[in-house]
């Protein structure tokens, strides 16, 4: 559930509020009975992993990416077999 800030119009103090989205704003202030007004407030709302912008493609230029896929494909495969580790020895 979303928090919410309301501020009161006659004393001025700011109140939070954990409501569902279907559930009716606060309209009196709790310490002066005063009227609230909802405050828009900065999202905590933060994408995070693999497969976004920030982490993925930002910050990096078209040229690092030609750079690092040319020195992958320029290092040898030492993953592949060699042709003396495939021999089977029958001694």
């Amino acid at each position: 559930m979303p928090i919410y800030e309301y501020q009161c119009d006659q004393c001025g103090k700011i109140q939070e509020a954990i409501q569902k989205f279907s559930d009716k704003p606060l309209t009196r202030c709790n310490h002066c009975s005063g009227k609230l007004h909802k405050l828009i407030s900065h999202s905590s709302f933060h994408l995070k992993g693999t497969g976004w912008y920030v982490t993925d493609y930002a910050g990096k230029t078209p040229k690092d990416k030609l750079d690092s896929s040319a020195a992958k494909s320029s290092a040898p495969n030492e993953s592949a077999p060699t042709a003396a580790s495939t021999k089977k020895n029958d001694n």
